[in-house]
């Protein structure tokens, strides 16, 4: 990947979500980052491991899980194209507290923790997306806890169809069972009461 055509797709990314940023900002970001291209089902980040890095996703597609008591894999959420992932050290982690995986071969742009934060603190655009970023996140957060105090499982699957359309035929049903906090089999049952096959 050259740095021209990297630019020309984080700007791509950049107007897919609303967002204009100074050519200057995107140059300085590329120069800043690292990038690597992870085959599907690989590892990325570990639990444990030193939260050094954040990646933005721009290609494919990344989920984080933790490890329950039992050993069982449960989904904590999924990156997209121009969604950050690994974004524990942002948020004052020191290790990582899930694991990160491809679901797709996936291209992600990985920057130093503190080289990160002072690329945000250096463009005032920067920081007004962090703080729209915050505000999505505690959103989420808002929204997962409702789901899980208020709605049935058919109820928080709908949900997730509504605000994640672009994932129900990309990511395994087992993945987003474990998301919506139910078993395969009630999610296929669920499906199936829905006539989605």
């Amino acid at each position: 990947m050259n740095k021209e055509s990297i630019i020309r797709q984080l700007k791509r990314l950049s107007a897919e979500n609303d967002l204009t940023f100074e050519d200057d900002v995107l140059r300085k970001a590329v120069e800043l980052a690292r990038f690597r291209v992870y085959p599907k089902g690989s590892v990325i980040k570990s639990i444990g491991d030193r939260a050094d890095s954040v990646a933005i996703v721009l290609d494919g597609l990344v989920r984080g899980y933790y490890i329950d008591v039992d050993g069982n894999d449960i989904t904590r959420g999924f990156g997209i194209n121009g969604g950050l992932c690994m974004d524990e050290g942002v948020m004052g982690y020191e290790e990582y507290i899930c694991v990160w995986e491809p679901i797709e071969e996936s291209t992600l742009m990985l920057f130093n923790v503190k080289d990160f934060k002072s690329l945000i603190m250096s463009s005032e655009d920067l920081k007004t997306l962090w703080i729209q970023l915050l505000e999505e996140g505690l959103r989420y957060k808002m929204y997962r806890e409702n789901g899980f105090l208020v709605e049935n499982a058919t109820e928080r699957y709908l949900h997730f169809r509504r605000l994640f359309p672009m994932l129900c035929e990309r990511v395994p049903q087992k993945h987003i069972a474990t998301y919506l906090g139910i078993t395969p089999e009630s999610l296929s049952r669920i499906r199936k009461a829905m006539k989605e096959g």
